[in-house]
């Protein structure tokens, strides 16, 4: 690969006088005369356009084989030099999306590329071509085209989600997995937040090897299918190019013009053109930094042969050599074959509370040991049988056992009164001797989870590093998430 500046220093001039809105204009200045919309502007094929002033051209637009029409919006785009091939297609609408899986499925395409979210500025730019969730369960059925689509996998990677669909011909039972990579932070009419991202994305997507001519051409989509779409293929064919012939065999706004010839409007906007060459830029910058280490792999490589030579040849004069220093303290975490010793900390006993706790002026509280006494619950207190007894008892001693029964007689008359009186009494005392029993109770069971909590806290780790101070010692650990 050569090392010219050709594509930086356009870049670098473009930007210094800000021509790029004359360089857009220029670019879309070019008028392609023979390519015919015809097809897109008949009747019936209106109402399948999501918009009036995109439209395909017929020498390269995608014709369905099956189905009641043979129309889509979409366009085959072919960069000979690079060997690249791409669909570019609008959104599918609610009356299209079975016409694009038939296309998907009929140009052997392994996967989607979409560049936009399905509302953006409260406007629709896509139908909602998948099923709504994962499963066999919410299977599309597709019978105008006799197709099913199901949704099976999704894994989401921050700025972009990937999708597995299963797609089957309902007439043979042939099914295949098809992969989208759906980009979601791409603003409409925009460019994403930064090159680097972008380049992340495509690398995902080329390494998965789905844009090689060995496969069906993936299909590239955003709402219109022209500025976004076009970005994309644009940057990717140009880095193609780029590692296949160098950096001064590409001139980017032929490239552009090329593939124009096969769909109208490819980038937007300046921001979009000017967002091509930054990425094209910081792509082969990539590439020639990966060359380079590649090149320091193999210098290593052959450095460490050499190494290895020598360290035989000298394996003698080092027995003469000082033993080592002892290893770091955190080494000895580790057994021989470097896994980590699986040491157990200290039980912590579990607390009922934590957030009682208080350590008011120091004081120096009584933690009592053994198990916390059992709190009675109201229904065991007492029962209705003993409160009797001991109301008979209560009654017993007022009357007396062994007085004389005229004795007895006198004091029916006040009988009454004088046993609810000691009654009352007695169950204010049992009252009040429960409350006493019950307060004592939960003191020392809050006590009991002060203690338990400042247990915990001086079992508490410390991470200095990687060591762990416990109490007066230094515990050398190893931290591991698993």
């Amino acid at each position: 690969m050569t090392s010219g500046n050709n594509i930086e220093t356009e870049y670098l001039e473009l930007n210094s006088k800000n021509k790029w809105q004359v360089l857009f204009q220029k670019i879309g200045s070019h008028n392609f005369e023979d390519n015919k919309c015809s097809e897109a502007i008949k009747p019936q094929n209106k109402i399948l356009n999501r918009y009036r002033d995109v439209s395909p051209y017929d020498h390269s637009r995608i014709t369905l084989k099956r189905g009641s029409t043979d129309y889509i919006n979409a366009n085959l785009i072919k960069v000979e030099r690079a060997n690249r091939q791409y669909i570019l297609t609008q959104g599918p609408l609610a009356n299209t999306y079975s016409h694009f899986w038939l296309m998907v499925w009929e140009q052997g395409t392994k996967a989607i590329v979409m560049l936009n979210k399905l509302v953006e500025k409260k406007q629709d730019k896509c139908f909602q071509y998948w099923p709504p969730k994962i499963g066999s369960d919410y299977k599309m059925q597709l019978e105008d085209v006799g197709l099913t689509v199901e949704y099976t996998e999704q894994q989401d990677h921050s700025y972009y989600l990937t999708r597995v669909f299963r797609l089957t011909d309902t007439e043979t039972g042939d099914s295949r997995d098809i992969l989208q990579y759906h980009y979601i932070t791409w603003p409409d009419f925009g460019v994403p937040t930064s090159p680097t991202v972008f380049l992340e994305f495509l690398r995902k997507v080329r390494n998965a090897g789905v844009l090689e001519s060995t496969v069906g051409p993936a299909i590239v989509h955003c709402s219109a299918g022209i500025g976004r779409s076009g970005t994309f293929c644009l940057v990717d064919s140009c880095l193609i190019l780029i590692e296949k012939y160098g950096i001064n065999s590409v001139d980017v706004k032929e490239i552009l013009l090329e593939m124009r010839k096969y769909r109208m409007g490819l980038i937007q906007t300046p921001e979009q053109l000017k967002f091509s060459y930054q990425a094209i830029i910081d792509g082969t910058k990539l590439l020639l930094d990966q060359n380079s280490t590649s090149e320091e792999e193999n210098n290593v490589h052959i450095s460490n042969n050499i190494s290895s030579n020598v360290s035989e040849e000298s394996s003698e004069s080092e027995e003469d050599e000082p033993p080592p220093l002892p290893p770091p303290r955190t080494d000895s975490l580790h057994n021989h074959n470097g896994a980590p010793v699986d040491r157990p900390l200290p039980k912590i006993p579990k607390s009922v509370s934590d957030n009682d706790l208080s350590y008011e002026n120091n004081k120096q509280t009584y933690i009592p040991s053994g198990p916390l006494p059992v709190v009675p619950s109201h229904e065991d207190e007492y029962s209705e049988e003993d409160e009797l007894e001991e109301e008979e008892d209560e009654e017993e001693e007022v009357l007396g056992s062994d007085s004389p029964v005229s004795d007895q007689s006198e004091l029916t008359n006040s009988k009454h009164s004088t046993s609810y009186e000691v009654r009352q009494r007695n169950r204010a005392q049992r009252k009040e001797t429960m409350e006493s029993q019950v307060r004592d109770m939960k003191r020392r069971q809050q006590v009991n989870e002060q203690w338990t909590q400042l247990k915990r806290s001086l079992y508490l780790p410390l991470i200095v590093g990687g060591s762990l101070l416990l109490g007066g010692g230094l515990i050398a650990y190893v931290y591991y998430k698993g």
